[in-house]
């Protein structure tokens, strides 16, 4: 297939766009009585074509179907393959993890393998096992060879999650400078705060040393590390506090209550606020935008299925379901 331009590409998002869920109908499913009133509907989306067998079992499958064709269709049309990758990263670093895991361990973690549109399953085994791959890019090689060093001196399993999550945030960075789209870099940056400061609040809770959070934390983000790092060993409290007088001040305020973050609700405040810089791409016919929006979309629409179905599986109320809902650009 020709690449298209963006211009070009922009009625095919468009039509993609019509596909997305409206808020009315996820009502809908969220009203239903009970998992086969969920079930009628579900098999009434554009999900239901590729649903088999037991729908609780084999829901997830078909969202990971959808998603499958949708990249594969957009990376063969998109100009820029960065564009889909900046997006699809967090599924490569995933698969990096787990399936280093597996070799290190001697076991078989494949089920747990996620498609990013350009990485296959024995591409990437073939690159952990011999520390070569045709296709893959040097920075992925690195970053392997980088935890087989590291696992070879300390024998830690945790040191890979934090050496592949700290690369994921340094490449996103680097890959949002070279697409050169400000807003999109704007919007990783807030992504990399976002998790910066949940890693903190999360390290506070656990009680974890200044020395860990250092190692963890990313110096990528438009807070200083240094920063964040003055919260690691006080509460949630001060951290509040610091917060406040950043320009996420104004953000977090619905999530505090007695002066403290309700860290439960900090993952989907982060997610609500970074689909606001999606806003833009309703408008906008030229750049990446309205990919990117996209598959942004598609992925709230996800874990927002996720959430009404196992929800209502596991006996929660409508209101415990939607308070941990996300929103959705547009609506």
């Amino acid at each position: 297939m020709k690449q298209a331009t963006y211009h070009e590409l922009n009625p095919l998002v468009r039509l993609k766009e019509l596909e997305l869920l409206t808020p009315d109908f996820m009502n809908r499913m969220l009203k239903a009585q009970d998992l086969t009133e969920v079930e009628t509907l579900f098999r009434e989306t554009i999900y239901g074509q590729y649903l088999s067998g037991s729908f609780y079992e084999n829901f997830e499958a078909a969202l990971g179907q959808a998603q499958d064709e949708l990249l594969a269709e957009l990376v063969n049309a998109v100009p820029d393959p960065n564009v889909i990758w900046i997006y699809t990263m967090r599924y490569t670093f995933h698969n990096l993890k787990a399936l280093i895991k597996a070799d290190l361990l001697n076991q078989n973690f494949d089920e747990l393998y996620i498609y990013d549109g350009f990485y296959s399953l024995e591409k990437i085994k073939t690159a952990i096992r011999t520390g070569q791959a045709s296709g893959l890019p040097t920075s992925l090689l690195e970053s392997i060879q980088e935890v087989r060093e590291h696992f070879e001196e300390s024998n830690s399993l945790q040191g890979i999650d934090i050496i592949l999550d700290r690369k994921y945030l340094h490449y996103q960075r680097k890959i949002a400078e070279l697409i050169d789209e400000p807003e999109l870099l704007k919007e990783v940056i807030s992504f990399i705060d976002f998790t910066n400061i949940l890693m903190v609040a999360r390290g506070i809770k656990q009680k974890r040393s200044r020395n860990f959070m250092s190692t963890v934390l990313s110096s990528q983000g438009s807070i200083p590390k240094e920063e964040l790092l003055d919260s690691v060993e006080t509460d949630l409290e001060h951290l509040t506090g610091y917060l406040r007088k950043t320009v996420y001040g104004e953000v977090i305020e619905p999530i505090i209550k007695e002066n403290t973050l309700i860290l439960s609700q900090l993952e989907r405040l982060c997610d609500d606020y970074l689909t606001g810089f999606y806003e833009v791409a309703q408008t906008q016919a030229f750049g990446p935008l309205p990919i990117l929006a996209l598959l942004n979309a598609k992925a709230i629409e996800a874990k927002n299925l996720r959430l009404i179905i196992t929800g209502k599986r596991v006996g929660l109320t409508n209101e415990e379901i939607r308070e941990r809902m996300r929103e959705t650009y547009g609506t």
